[in-house]
């Protein structure tokens, strides 16, 4: 349950509902900001007297509402949250950008992909260093060299960096390295991980994952969240259905709900949604028209030669005409890129 007091409640007022609340054996998680203070109630309310809740003058609202999504709510912040990343933002009226590689295969090819990409208009640069992959045959990354060549490719082009982690054992690393981790959604509640993130101040991209619902979803921003982080940048990339023409199925009404439900970014991967690289043009301007605040599209200059994900990698010339009608469509929807 959460109780959102009004202005006028004095101190002394707060803290007589609090007495009331933890003498019935409950917890608080309480918030306040500039324009709001809530108290949020956990435990079995049945042992309140909601009555006497319902009447007292301090409170405004009295929600049956759970306390599990607080921060990311939009009852915690009602204004949409913009991300500050290395004098880009993510949430503003500009579209987020993020292109590369699926992953970095070596010096050459991250370097000439992030300036390719750079002039193409795109304002974040994604490369994988470790890559969970199903098999464990399958390429893993360059790892700690990758991050090595990422950090050369943003000298280079000024580009902040996008990359995944996977273990709590790399965070320091990440944290010297990279602009934005992203958590990918195997990963997605991987809950240790999510409470160490939250630990840091770092901007952190958050992939759905493939079975989860938007409220598992938003739980796991969450966790992020409730360890003092409220960074957090959420990524549709499609779920797991019976349709196994695409590689996933693009839930872009998740785009909508999300936005209503919560105050924090939203991008989406039209990459990894369908596996297909001639459908990232028509779900990228649906994304921007469903409210995307930005897209994460994977661009490779050798797709047929690519060590991982190769089939839904757009080839450069592509990219650069598909950044044109963006331009055009983000316009038309009040935004711009």
């Amino acid at each position: 349950m959460i109780l959102v007091l009004n202005d006028t409640a004095t101190e002394a007022d707060i803290d007589k509902i609090k007495e009331k609340i933890y003498s019935s054996g409950l917890e608080i998680y309480e918030l306040i900001g500039l324009n709001y203070h809530i108290l949020g109630i956990k435990g079995d309310i049945n042992s309140l007297d909601l009555k006497d809740l319902e009447e007292n003058k301090a409170i405004d609202k009295l929600m049956p509402t759970e306390v599990s999504q607080m921060k990311s709510s939009k009852l915690y912040k009602t204004e949409n949250t913009i991300i500050d990343v290395s004098d880009q933002k993510i949430g503003d009226k500009k579209l987020a950008i993020i292109a590369g590689p699926c992953s970095v295969e070596n010096e050459n090819q991250i370097l000439s992909i992030a300036q390719f990409v750079k002039e193409s208009g795109a304002n974040f640069l994604r490369g994988g260093a470790f890559k969970p992959r199903t098999s464990p045959y399958s390429f893993q990354g360059l790892r700690e060299e990758g991050l090595e060549l990422l950090k050369h490719a943003r000298e280079l082009t000024g580009l902040p960096i996008v990359t995944e982690i996977m273990s709590i054992n790399h965070i320091d690393k990440f944290i010297d390295y990279v602009d934005v981790i992203q958590v990918g959604a195997r990963n997605m509640q991987n809950y240790e991980l999510l409470r160490e993130l939250g630990k840091t101040n770092k901007p952190i991209l958050l992939k759905r994952g493939i079975s989860a619902t938007i409220e598992e979803f938003l739980l796991s921003a969450e966790y992020i969240m409730a360890g003092g982080n409220e960074n957090v940048i959420l990524c549709e990339r499609g779920i797991r259905t019976f349709e196994n023409f695409t590689r996933n199925t693009l839930d872009l009404s998740a785009v909508v709900a999300l936005k209503k439900l919560s105050h924090l970014p939203v991008i989406v991967d039209p990459s990894h949604s369908t596996g297909l690289w001639w459908m990232v043009e028509p779900l990228s301007k649906a994304a921007i028209s469903a409210g995307a605040d930005g897209l994460m599209i994977e661009v490779h200059n050798e797709p047929e030669k690519a060590l991982s994900d190769g089939k839904q990698s757009l080839k450069p010339e592509n990219f650069t005409k598909l950044m044109e009608k963006l331009k055009a469509l983000a316009k038309l929807e009040g935004r711009e890129i």
